[in-house]
């Protein structure tokens, strides 16, 4: 039973790593061309999907401890949108002191 359970794992590995490198995008490849990557798993089927893993997948971007910023959720939470909002509230009220009018601001 334990040996079945270890060709079926071993089979998963296998069937996962040539799953894995068929979606990986042709540019992001490390070290070897996507094919030769490919053909590397299907002949050394764990060996290659090991190498695969190690040597030749993509990294993916993860943020440093404290150092992943996160985009803002709404227009409110966003410093640059409150920014714009200011800046143009400004210059709305130069715009009308400079007309003659009065600062609704101000009052």
């Amino acid at each position: 039973m334990l040996r079945v359970a270890g060709v079926l794992l071993g089979l998963a590995l296998y069937i996962w790593f040539i799953v894995d490198v068929v979606r990986t995008p042709s540019g992001s490849t490390r070290t070897l061309p996507k094919w030769v990557w490919l053909l590397l798993v299907v002949v050394l089927p764990l060996l290659g999907g090991v190498l695969w893993f190690i040597v030749g997948r993509p990294r993916r971007e993860r943020p440093r401890f404290g150092g992943g910023r996160r985009q803002p959720m709404a227009p409110d939470d966003d410093p640059n949108f409150l920014k714009d909002l200011d800046q143009q509230a400004w210059q709305e009220r130069m715009r009308r002191r400079r007309n003659g009018g009065t600062d609704p601001a101000a009052t």
